[in-house]
């Protein structure tokens, strides 16, 4: 019989991809690329007429958006851990996005800046 660390070794999961429901392109690019600052790193679509499903990269973290029924839940949350936080606070209200005014608040954790997407999903940027 196998143990526990032997399979963890093995079946060791490195990385955590969310995946988060969008529904309109022009909005989830705005938002996540203009606004957020996230670099696309794929986009695909099985036909012209069929849902996107978008790659982007943010503060070293992937998220897939996903214009499929079924991916993912509207009103999702993640976290993602950034350093400087008050930095990037500063950097986002500078860019005036119209639905989004973000601030940062004190945890026993540590900072978090929750921010909403035009679809319901939810980022919770945090720094320990």
């Amino acid at each position: 019989m196998t143990d526990i660390a032997t399979l963890q070794e093995v079946y060791a999961v490195n990385t955590l991809i969310p995946i988060l429901r969008i529904f309109d392109e022009a909005m989830a690019r705005g938002f996540y690329l203009n606004y957020l600052g996230a670099a696309e790193t794929f986009s695909h679509r099985f036909d012209p007429d069929a849902p996107l499903y978008l790659g982007v990269q943010l503060h070293g973290a992937d998220l897939h958006l996903s214009e499929h029924f079924g991916d993912a839940t509207p009103g999702s949350s993640v976290r993602l851990k950034i350093e400087d936080l008050p930095r990037y606070h500063a950097q986002l209200i500078k860019a005036t996005y119209p639905n989004a005014n973000p601030s940062i608040t004190e945890q026993p954790w540590g900072l978090d800046m929750p921010i909403s997407d035009p679809f319901g999903n939810r980022i919770i940027f945090c720094q320990e």
